[in-house]
């Protein structure tokens, strides 16, 4: 038992969560670990996770044990991505703040990751927004002992864009994309083409052109799907011809 818990210990990843699944693979069996925990040399946030005794384990943490033991799409996207990337209007800071975790196919976090108290608003939306993921579309968060997956900042924009069901929201992803000035044209270009929804491809499309941006000029616009008919997107706004979309509506301009 103490040679197994020797070199568990010193392989265990400091500020990380370990899974039974992976304890298991270790050879390191519920009954074992349930000894290692009755002498204080692990700590259990709930069933199937654990932390080293004394070890500061943060959400970060837990994610990690998602993507690395779970294999899970779980990752950090949407607003909370530009916000630590630093192409947000701010960095979550404090001891409670909102934390938006994408999935790109459907999953359910398990209940340990749910119910744990991380000191943090934790969101998860299981999103399913492209076709396939590019790989420069991901970008590792460093964590100082260890990294997570999190959204570049292109797919992250179209994530905020995904989850703006209100004219409030949309006002917010807007302000966000008119400060993305140095997004890639390749790898937007990529994630339009391989994107789901038509919503979330007029509505970039006509925010980038709105905002200004020069990489804007270089997509190929031919190249993406952009569908029929017209919709609604922000309620009460003026329409936009070449994309056919309501959006936000500006002083002196009729609305839709």
């Amino acid at each position: 038992m103490e040679r197994k818990l020797n070199r568990l210990l010193e392989t265990w990843v400091p500020g990380t969560v370990l899974t039974q699944r992976r304890l298991d693979e270790l050879g390191i069996y519920r009954q074992l670990v349930g000894k290692y925990v009755q002498h204080g040399w692990v700590r259990k946030l709930g069933v199937g996770a654990y932390a080293r005794a004394g070890d500061e384990v943060n959400w970060r943490g837990g994610l990690y044990a998602l993507q690395t033991q779970l294999g899970m799409t779980a990752h950090v996207g949407a607003e909370t991505a530009l916000g630590l990337s630093g192409s947000g209007h701010y960095v979550p800071l404090g001891i409670r703040h909102r934390v938006v975790l994408i999935s790109d196919r459907p999953e359910r976090l398990p209940m340990w990751f749910r119910q744990y108290t991380w000191g943090v608003d934790l969101v998860h939306h299981s999103l399913m927004l492209f076709d396939s993921i590019p790989d420069d579309s991901s970008v590792p968060l460093d964590c100082s002992t260890f990294r997570v997956v999190m959204s570049s900042a292109e797919r992250a924009i179209m994530e905020q864009f995904r989850l703006a069901r209100t004219n409030d929201a949309i006002e917010h992803a807007l302000e966000l994309m008119a400060g993305l000035t140095t997004l890639r044209p390749s790898v937007v270009q990529a994630l339009l083409v391989s994107c789901r929804s038509i919503k979330v491809k007029r509505l970039f499309l006509w925010a980038a052109r709105d905002a200004g941006h020069p990489w804007a000029d270089r997509l190929d616009c031919t190249l993406i799907e952009l569908g029929t008919g017209k919709l609604q997107i922000y309620r009460g706004g003026r329409f936009n011809p070449e994309f056919r979309i309501t959006v936000p509506p500006r002083e002196g301009m009729p609305r839709a």
